[in-house]
This record gives structure tokens, C-alpha cells and sequence, in this order.
């Protein structure tokens, strides 16, 4: 099994889950987050012609953290490749911002009511 973590932007959350359900993937933890990559946040831009004083390191304001959607999910060893696919069809725009995804191996996983592990438990 895999945990497949996605950080995508918030307009793509609704697109996502439809992408994501239609290839049978319905079980997914999501939470608004914050955070920023090596850009350091979303530069504001400053119309120099209107504010010649302003020094070119100060014209570019930054945000120090960006509002973004994180996604865990885990599936199948066999699903893995197909939906990370689908992640990155469904949320490249080709901007910065786009987002990240990490995939992690998972050992085991159980369910409470059933006590079923593994593969079976994420059905």
C-alpha cells in the first residue's frame, strides 16, 4: 500500500475529488493548510511608474504562507502510479503553485470497526 499526500491549490479541490472518484477513489482526508515553497510566497506586484521610490526589494511584497488543500489518501500498490497520474493531469496548470505530491509506503493498515488489515481494509 501507499500513502499518496497531494498539496494542490483550493479552486482545484472540487475538480480533484471528481477525478479522483471517477477512477474509484473516494476515500481521501483533505484539510485547508498553509504553507509556502521555495518562492517564499506570491510576490505582489508594485507599478513602479506610479511609486519610482519605492527600491526594487520592496516592491515585491510576499505572503508568508499560501492557502492550499491537502489531500491524503492510501491505495493499492497497484493504483498508486494511476492516481498520481491523475493528480498531476488534473492540477498542472504550468504556474508556480501548482502544488506537490509525496508518495510514502505504508506498512499496514487496519480497520476499527471490522478489524480487517491490509488491502482489504481500504476497500
Amino acid at each position: 500500500m501507499k500513502e499518496i499526500i497531494a498539496i494542490i491549490r483550493p479552486k482545484m479541490m472540487s475538480k480533484t475529488k471528481i477525478a479522483l472518484g471517477n477512477m474509484g477513489v473516494d476515500s481521501i482526508t483533505a484539510y485547508a493548510a498553509y504553507g509556502r515553497g521555495k518562492q517564499r510566497g506570491i510576490a505582489e506586484e508594485v507599478d513602479i511608474a506610479y511609486r519610482p521610490h519605492v527600491l526594487d526589494e520592496a516592491a515585491h511584497r510576499r505572503m508568508k504562507y499560501v492557502p492550499k488543500r491537502y489531500l491524503a489518501m492510501v491505495v493499492r500498490d497497484s493504483e498508486a502510479d494511476e492516481v498520481v497520474k491523475t493528480l498531476i493531469q488534473t492540477n498542472q496548470t504550468g504556474q508556480i503553485g501548482d502544488g506537490k505530491i509525496f508518495v510514502c509506503p505504508v506498512d499496514d493498515a487496519l480497520r476499527i470497526r471490522t478489524k480487517e488489515t491490509g488491502d482489504s481494509s481500504l476497500i
